[in-house]
């Protein structure tokens, strides 16, 4: 199954300053986003598996595009979100958001090995979408628990599908709640 994209977007939020404290390094924060055809619209698909193969391309130019943007950051949190249209069920945002399209994404941004933190929904346009983002490498660093939200105001249609990556390069402003530092991870199966 080749995907029809109908375009693309990419969201930028850069922030230097967090309650009234300038940062020597601002947070960068970066979604990706691509509106695909919907080929299950309207009807119901046992065996979504060419969607989920199909998802791989996808990935690869979301990655791309998230890193480009990012830069001249590199990237130390990731997450990933849907919002299929009101024709089609949340289960096919999720296939699209498996492992195949993910594993592009982790090569990207140097091979992180956490879990991938993920969102779905179905609305329709205009509706926004809060993207998980978590650390790249580690899970359980709590500085960078944080999300990005972005709102699409013409997706998607019935028959589309917003596909989402965001990234970070860092954690966030001012974060102070503890846990393990980003520093200090060792990447041991994305845990410590």
């Amino acid at each position: 199954m080749e995907l029809t994209i109908r375009r693309y977007y990419t969201f930028i939020e850069h922030k230097p300053i967090e309650a009234g404290r300038p940062h020597g390094e601002p947070l960068r924060k970066v979604a990706a986003v691509a509106i695909v055809e919907n080929p299950y619209a309207g009807r119901y698909v046992e065996d979504l598996e060419p969607l989920i193969a199909a998802s791989e391309c996808l990935g690869k130019e979301l990655a791309r595009l998230a890193v480009e943007a990012l830069a001249p950051y590199e990237a130390q949190s990731y997450g990933k979100a849907g919002i299929v249209g009101l024709d089609g069920e949340q289960e096919h945002a999720n296939a699209l958001l498996t492992t195949v399209f993910a594993t592009p994404l982790r090569s990207a941004v140097g091979g992180g090995k956490a879990w991938i933190p993920s969102y779905t929904k179905r609305a329709s346009p205009g509706a926004t979408v809060d993207v998980p983002l978590a650390c790249k490498d580690a899970l359980y660093v709590r500085s960078h628990y944080d999300g990005i939200t972005i709102a699409l105001t013409d997706a998607p249609l019935a028959n589309e599908i917003a596909v989402i990556l965001g990234v970070a390069n860092r954690g966030r402003l001012n974060a102070r709640v503890g846990g393990l530092r980003f520093e200090d991870v060792k990447g041991q199966d994305g845990l410590v």
